[in-house]
């Protein structure tokens, strides 16, 4: 049986000694799209956070191979100056060796289908280019565990379509793929949901 990528055993997390996380169990495949699914204040970015590292459980263990997170920025301050392709490169940072970061931006970019706008500045993308951009970011990084807040959130029909279609692609090479999200296409596409309510996984299935 393959090996899960990331492996999370009884996920506790306590806001001011109030637990919003309770015992969450889970397992994320490689080669598969996990929904994370459930209503507003049940705990999904707080456990996205915790799988990336980002926040640290109260009990409970997370044993993973390298993780990207990508998050959700619906909107990007006029003046601020970095273009596509510096959006991507950040993702290098302290991953790539330097004669390897240009092809490896350039691949990204690709993947997201933003060639050509790779000087275009952040703050003149739509709202859907924009979070390719970051999802692009994501996948320069090489890490085989994906991990997204939203990616959908604000975007229109045909964005929300073209990015379940990336992460399963993303998928499809080998990654383990997961995404919070309230889109009822992306959960039903998705390969994997778990679903958390009241801070509690509910319900799971294949």
């Amino acid at each position: 049986m393959t090996q899960p990528l990331l492996t999370a055993r009884g996920l506790c997390y306590a806001y001011e000694g109030h637990d919003v996380l309770h015992d969450v169990t889970l397992d994320l495949p490689p080669c598969t799209v996990t929904a994370i699914a459930g209503p507003n204040g049940s705990g999904k970015s707080t456990l996205i956070e915790i799988l990336a590292g980002v926040r640290t459980q109260r009990a409970g263990t997370v044993n993973t191979s390298p993780v990207a997170l990508v998050v959700q920025r619906p909107t990007v301050p006029e003046a601020l100056p970095v273009t596509v392709h510096d959006v991507v490169a950040m993702g290098t940072w302290g991953r790539n060796r330097p004669r390897d970061a240009r092809g490896a931006i350039a691949a990204a970019i690709t993947a997201v289908d933003l060639e050509g706008f790779e000087r275009r500045p952040l703050s003149g993308l739509s709202g859907g280019q924009r979070q390719r951009a970051l999802l692009a970011q994501g996948i320069v990084q090489d890490a085989r565990v994906l991990l997204l807040d939203e990616p959908a959130a604000n975007l229109d029909a045909a964005s929300r379509q073209r990015t379940r279609e990336i992460l399963a692609e993303q998928a499809a090479g080998g990654r383990a793929i997961a995404c919070v999200t309230h889109d009822e296409e992306a959960i039903a596409a998705a390969d994997l949901v778990i679903r958390l309510e009241d801070g509690r996984r509910v319900d799971a299935s294949f």
